[in-house]
């Protein structure tokens, strides 16, 4: 297993640390009932706007309904189908468009989805498990697939396991997952007070 630790520059919390998302999953080790449901509740509680809750998961448990696996399976691009066939779970997340109570656009649908996918994330973490989040998807034969309603929108598709070794992976996907992590220096994307002002 490799474990690529996050380098900081002060002390954070050890779920943020130890997240990344490898590409090698163990084909045959499951994920229990009891594990996809602590993800979901981590999602559950996700902070959204106006506490709408703009999420809909479908969750796809190769192990015990391998028919709508595969339906969710063959909405990935062929480059996620090539690494991503070996996870037993595969998750598609989905955000309202509208408001609940008012019908209304929720233009913070998308970010709403995001955090509470991110949850999802870091409980994977905590159960030993890990999540790699794919944005390469067919979004209107998922749409038709799953006849997911209008006036909602695929936003990613998580694949969920254990990590399997790395050298199960082809020769294309193993690059990338023995590298380091690596992230751009904090003063790049985090400004203090204005825009453009690094923060130190």
């Amino acid at each position: 297993m490799i474990e690529k630790p996050a380098q900081t520059s002060v002390e954070i919390n050890e779920l943020s640390r130890k997240r990344w998302s490898p590409r090698s999953f163990d084909a045959n080790r499951p994920v229990s009932r009891q594990q996809i449901i602590a993800l979901c509740e981590a999602a559950r509680w996700a902070p959204s706007c106006y506490n709408d809750q703009p999420w809909k998961f479908i969750i796809c448990d190769k192990f015990t309904n391998k028919e709508a696996y595969d339906k969710l399976f063959n909405c990935l691009v062929e480059f996620n189908q090539g690494w991503a066939v070996n996870a037993p779970v595969l998750i598609a997340v989905i955000a309202a468009n509208k408001l609940s109570f008012n019908g209304e656009e929720n233009r913070w649908s998308g970010y709403d989805c995001g955090a509470a996918a991110a949850t999802i994330a870091y409980e994977a973490v905590r159960q030993g498990l890990v999540t790699h989040q794919m944005g390469g998807f067919d979004t209107e034969k998922l749409m038709k697939e799953f006849s997911v309603p209008e006036n909602h929108t695929p936003m990613a598709v998580i694949a969920v396991g254990y990590q399997g070794s790395p050298d199960s992976l082809s020769e294309q996907y193993q690059n990338t997952e023995k590298a380091e992590r690596s992230r751009r220096p904090l003063g790049e994307n985090f400004y203090m007070s204005e825009w453009g002002k690094a923060i130190e």
